[in-house]
């Protein structure tokens, strides 16, 4: 279930001049087929999955992985998850870290490995300009 309609707020982050990856414990042709599932696969600039030969999540491999690819700082890339394995992967990455509370993790979960935490994506566009 999309907590927001996918296809309009990935378009809006791209207007931002955003660069978008995937980073997942699944295996990557689960997230490509996942992606083209939603028919949103073309809004992504690195997809990587636990299989993909940088490590798993809580590694940060995969993050310095979509680093290197963009040539982006990790300073300047945000990583959000719904995970605990995601927001340690960020830190570990030296990522801003945004947590969405989408996943099964609660709040108190999350929010001491967290820099921000939001409800859901959709308010990522208004905290990003923030930022």
């Amino acid at each position: 279930v999309q907590a927001v309609p996918l296809e309009p707020f990935l378009v809006r982050l791209r207007a931002l001049g955003l660069l978008l990856g995937i980073a997942t414990n699944d295996s990557e042709a689960v997230a490509y087929s996942n992606l083209d599932h939603c028919r949103i696969r073309h809004h992504f600039d690195f997809v990587v999955g636990a299989d993909s030969g940088h490590g798993g999540k809580p590694d940060p491999g995969m993050l310095t992985a979509f680093a290197r690819h963009t040539g982006l700082p990790e300073t300047e890339i945000a990583m959000v998850g719904d995970s605990l394995h995601d927001l340690k992967a960020g830190r570990a990455a030296g990522m801003v870290n945004i947590a969405v509370l989408t996943g099964v993790a609660t709040e108190a979960d999350l929010a001491p490995f967290a820099d921000h935490v939001l409800p859901d994506v959709g308010h990522l566009p208004k905290l990003l300009r923030g930022l």
